[in-house]
Order: C-alpha cells, then sequence, then structure tokens
C-alpha cells in the first residue's frame, strides 16, 4: 500500500464488441484515468480490446498483456489468471487504479470475471457494464432479438450436440454464441429443428469486417470465434 494506506481500485471496463464509439462514457472516462491497463491477448498477435481503446489510449500508460488460449479444455487457466492477478495485486497495492478491459461486458463471457474472482476480497472494484455482442449482433443484422413474451436462450456452440438441442428445442429466439469450428453442428442442430431458413450468422458485429448471412447461404464449415448464430423460430419476431 501506499503511505496513506491508500489502495488503488480496480476498474473491469467493458469495451464493447469492437467499434470503438461503442464505449460508454463511463468507462472512457475511467480508461482515461488509470495510470495502468491490463487487456486479454491471444497466445500471439495483437489484442482485440486494446484495439478497440487504440483511439483512446493516452501515451505513458503501464500496459499488462494477459495472454490466454480460448480453448475450453484450457480455459480458464490458472496459470494465466494467477500471475496476472499477482501482477495487477501489486499495482494496486502500490495505489494505483488498474483499468482491465473487457470486450463486450465483464460479466458476460467476459475474462474479466476470473481476475474478479481473485482480486476482489483485497481491492476496492468498480465494473462498468459494456454494449455486448448480444445486442450488437441483432442490431447489425437488422432483426429484433425478442418481442412480447419471448422466451430468449443464450447457448454457447460448444456444448455437446445432444445439450445443445435441448436446449434450442423449446426456445422462442436464441443466440448461439462461439461458434467458431462447432458450425458444423450447429448447422446440424437447427437443421433437425426445422429453423436453418429462420437463423442467421453474424461475424464480427460492429466492427469494419461485419459479415451477415443466412445460415443456409453459408458453405464453410467454421466461423470466426468472434461470431454469433441468431434464431428465431417465428422468423421475424414482430410476427
Amino acid at each position: 500500500m501506499t503511505r496513506s494506506g491508500k489502495a488503488g481500485t480496480l476498474w473491469g471496463l467493458g469495451v464493447g464488441p469492437g467499434d470503438p464509439e461503442l464505449i460508454t462514457l463511463k468507462a472512457l472516462r475511467a480508461l482515461e484515468r488509470c495510470p495502468v491497463v491490463a487487456y486479454p491477448a491471444p497466445p500471439e498477435g495483437d489484442s482485440l480490446a486494446r484495439a478497440i481503446v487504440t483511439p483512446h489510449l493516452a501515451p505513458g500508460k503501464v500496459e499488462i498483456t494477459i495472454r490466454m488460449t480460448l480453448e475450453p479444455r484450457n480455459f480458464p487457466a490458472p496459470d494465466v489468471y494467477d500471475p496476472a492477478a499477482a501482477t495487477i495485486a501489486e499495482h494496486l497495492a502500490a495505489g494505483r487504479d488498474v483499468a482491465v478491459l473487457c470486450e463486450g461486458d465483464p460479466f458476460f463471457y467476459g475474462s474479466f470475471q476470473y481476475l474478479y474472482a481473485r482480486l476482489a476480497d483485497r481491492f476496492a472494484v468498480v465494473v462498468v457494464p459494456g454494449v455486448t455482442s448480444l445486442v450488437a449482433c441483432p442490431a447489425a443484422a437488422g432483426v429484433p432479438l425478442t418481442a412480447q413474451n419471448d422466451v430468449l436462450v443464450v447457448v454457447p456452440a460448444t456444448l455437446d450436440e445432444a445439450t445443445l438441442e435441448a436446449r434450442l428445442a423449446g426456445a422462442d429466439a436464441a443466440a448461439i454464441v462461439k461458434v467458431g469450428r462447432h458450425l458444423g453442428t450447429v448447422r446440424r442442430v437447427v437443421a433437425r429443428l426445422g429453423l436453418e431458413s429462420r437463423a442467421r450468422l453474424v461475424e464480427h458485429a460492429s466492427r469494419p469486417d461485419q459479415r451477415v448471412r443466412d445460415l443456409t447461404d453459408v458453405a464453410e464449415a467454421s466461423a470466426p470465434y468472434f461470431s454469433m448464430v441468431l434464431v428465431h423460430r417465428r422468423g421475424e419476431a414482430w410476427r
């Protein structure tokens, strides 16, 4: 801790799905104030979370890159989050606020929650919600997600095929996340439920490379990790 005994605050900032203009004012102001910025990144290459805030990031920040794999069998890895939390804790104990960037929202499938679990009992934490892919994808596709008394389910495509089908079977509307290499499984399940003509694949919502297609027009066996299949039993929510 500092001589005053005051530790820094941990900020979990949802920075949205990709468009830098979708960062909230609260997250932007916290980012400007915090002298330390941490963000997830793949094992190699650039961080999407950092790329989102790059237009807003002032020089001189201390940056902590948290490299991790998103493979389900390795996630969440203690050998990633334990040392990251320890490094962040050192800055917090020294009185420096730390902003942890999270694509979308920190608590909606967000990696920040694993740091929160390790640090919230020792330091003050503020979580700033962000625009999620769950709302960005329908906006990109131009299709309302739900209406009236619709029941919405959010399911990861990483579930086994039988479980995925059971989760989708009774839903009015569904958002299937983490599609990636599981696109084939998703297509088989949606087709068996008779919903393939009522499904859309949205890739990289809100980004310059955004793409929206009817699932019946997709020939590929896989999709980008940042993609989602939207399904509505009526085809359109307003029907």
